[in-house]
């Protein structure tokens, strides 16, 4: 079996974005910093000691979230899309992932009859979410 996990780069916010995604989803959040394991420079720019190396979320809904700080590298990007049919779980997700965020397309009934919606999270991940035959 191969599983596919979406990891995210953050610039220094690793841990605090993290944080919100264990608030919005629940789970086990691990993480390792830079200090723990010595860390102290990427080609030649230094990292902060309390900066996040690697971290993992993990759900009881079976999701999985990796992200880790990558000062200078990296920004969010591309989509993380949520779909399924449990109504109120999913319009749950998305009201708590736009909170300080913005909505890109309001949750609504699609063309396709699903409800659907698209919000960029406070630290700019974007998010899909697509409600099966959600009467909206």
């Amino acid at each position: 079996m191969a599983v596919l996990n979406p990891y995210l780069n953050f610039e220094g916010t690793t841990l605090e974005a993290m944080e919100f995604y264990q608030s919005v989803f629940g789970g086990e959040l691990t993480k390792m910093t830079f200090g723990e394991i010595g860390m102290t420079e990427h080609e030649g720019t230094p990292l902060p000691a309390d900066g996040i190396m690697h971290s993992q979320l993990t759900t009881d809904a079976g999701f999985t979230l990796m992200a880790a700080d990558s000062p200078g590298e990296h920004t969010p990007n591309g989509h993380i899309s949520l779909s399924g049919d449990e109504d109120d779980l999913l319009r749950g997700y998305w009201a708590k992932l736009g909170e300080g965020g913005h909505i890109d397309v309001p949750l609504e009934v699609a063309p396709w009859g699903d409800a659907f919606g698209q919000v960029k999270d406070r630290f700019g991940v974007n998010w899909l979410v697509n409600i099966a035959g959600s009467p909206g």
